[in-house]
């Protein structure tokens, strides 16, 4: 199965928006494609991304059937990092499930 970019955005929204609600008030943010999910200038500790990761992980599991591993070597060496925002966690998500 095909999954459109437009899906996974609203899949990796939704589940950061699910993980904000457990945060404190003062860590919570309004996540947008641009949201930097790593390093310098993100909202998100590096707790909140192992949990993010896992639950994302998960949710493709359990609700598109797809596997994916989003901290493998393939992800952890490229130039640009998957993380740098939810667009390009999107992208990359597309290009590994293609």
């Amino acid at each position: 199965m095909k999954i459109s970019k437009e899906q996974v955005v609203t899949i990796i929204l939704s589940t950061l928006n699910d993980l904000i609600d457990t945060l404190p008030n003062d860590q919570r943010f309004k996540p947008e494609v641009t949201t930097k999910l790593f390093g310098e200038g993100s909202p998100i500790d590096s707790l909140t991304l192992v949990s993010f990761i896992v639950e994302l992980e998960a949710v493709f599991s359990t609700e598109l059937d797809t596997e994916i591993v989003l901290t493998d070597d393939r992800a952890m060496t490229r130039e640009k990092s998957p993380f740098e925002s939810a667009d390009e966690l999107a992208n990359y998500i597309i290009e590994i499930t293609e």
